[in-house]
């Protein structure tokens, strides 16, 4: 039986949903986050073979976020007329190069400067990556096309910090840095190879032709959608501020306040990692069209499994309940946060609130790095969950405050 198609000129052709080129997309992101987070589970083989204490190599942390900070918005501009698909596939070789400097590093001075090259690349490639599954897709799949491209930072968790961490005590910490440095290579290759290309310009040519923007001046704000972007923005980096100055030393944390043999850190950053890969799933299937519902519920359950460990840590039965639910809620926030932006944020202004993100959320990292070592050296390990609870409380506050100035987006 022979079955007729209708032209293409009278029914318009559905454009296949790109799964190819998210999922290339999802795998840099995870080499991205995991060569950012190896020394998470590595600061007291790192402490040792370094010579340096263990809040010291902390900062290691803070050095690659704060080259993010400084430098993610500057070089997105620099480089926003050259091709992102171009653009993808240097800044991963930029941080394959930087982690393999990394593993063979004489010094801890040496790392510093390799952590410092990895965070600028890192800061142009979330300046570009967030935007640019936003453009294979039209807008009613963003949600989808970002969650799956932010999958690969979860999975970043879920395999690529524990796994570096074994590997790192099973064959020294320098492998790691190694053996993320040769995969992304591999990556970029991919990119090359197997990524869509877009054209991210026809955007780029209105938002900063300098009449236009004169002429919008003198009306009034360039874009309203501005005010709820800056909201999110600040939102995330509170958040990220008391996770990451806990999260940073999560392993001495184990090991001193929870009894965790050393062996085991990295398995228990597994099941931390599976958890936050049911958070994403979570994230997508039933928080996808409600995404600030799902982020009060997830910050909430973030609060409360927090406060368990703070209060129990001696108690593993708990403690460990209370780690594997801040993991299925954590799996919630980051996948929830970017899919929000790119809904908020015009078209017009997508590569840079992409850019303002990763600067907010690194931000976040380094200073949560920071102040984590600053407490930890001061008041010790037991200090630091409630730093989290502090910046969890602040961020409800904030989310509440998204719906007025979303309402106020809409009707400009």
């Amino acid at each position: 039986m022979t079955t007729f198609l209708p032209k293409t000129g009278s029914v318009p052709a559905v454009k296949p949903f790109p799964w190819g080129g998210l999922l290339v997309l999802a795998v840099s992101v995870f080499l991205s986050v995991t060569a950012e987070m190896i020394p998470t589970g590595l600061l007291p083989e790192m402490s040792a073979g370094l010579g340096v204490s263990e809040s010291q190599v902390g900062l290691l942390i803070s050095f690659f976020a704060f080259a993010v900070v400084l430098t993610s918005v500057p070089l997105t501009f620099l480089f926003r007329r050259v091709p992102r698909h171009l653009l993808l596939m240097m800044v991963l070789l930029a941080i394959a190069a930087s982690s393999i400097v990394g593993g063979l590093a004489p010094s801890f001075e040496v790392l510093v400067v390799a952590r410092v090259v990895g965070g600028m690349a890192h800061g142009v490639f979330w300046g570009v990556v967030g935007a640019y599954s936003a453009h294979l897709v039209p807008k009613e799949q963003i949600g989808r096309a970002v969650a799956i491209t932010t999958g690969g930072g979860t999975l970043a968790f879920v395999l690529g910090v524990p796994l570096a961490t074994t590997v790192g005590h099973a064959f020294g910490w320098r492998v790691p840095f190694l053996g993320i440095g040769a995969l992304a290579v591999l990556g970029a290759v991919f990119i090359w190879l197997l990524l869509p290309r877009v054209d991210h310009r026809k955007h780029l040519e209105v938002s900063t032709d300098t009449k236009a923007l004169r002429a919008e001046r003198r009306r009034g704000p360039l874009d309203p959608t501005i005010p709820v972007v800056a909201l999110i923005c600040i939102l995330v980096a509170v958040v990220m501020i008391g996770n990451y100055s806990f999260y940073t030393y999560i392993a001495p944390f184990m090991i001193s306040e929870m009894g965790i043999p050393e062996g085991q850190i990295g398995l228990l950053l597994l099941v931390y990692g599976a958890a936050g890969a049911l958070g994403v799933l979570a994230a997508g299937a039933v928080f996808g069209r409600r995404p600030t519902t799902g982020l009060l519920i997830a910050l909430g359950a973030t609060g409360a499994s927090v406060l368990l460990i703070a209060l129990f840590a001696a108690n593993p039965v708990v403690a460990i309940g209370a780690f594997f639910v801040w993991g299925v809620a954590f799996g919630i926030i980051p996948t929830l946060l970017p899919t929000r932006l790119m809904h908020e944020a015009s078209p017009a202004i997508r590569d840079s609130a992409s850019a303002f993100y990763s600067t907010a959320f690194n931000a976040g990292i380094g200073l949560g790095a920071l102040v984590g070592g600053i407490f930890l050296d001061s008041f010790g390990l037991a200090s630091l969950p409630w730093i989290y609870l502090v910046g969890l409380a602040v961020g409800i506050g904030l989310l509440l405050a998204t719906p007025a100035l979303t309402r106020r987006a809409q009707r400009s």
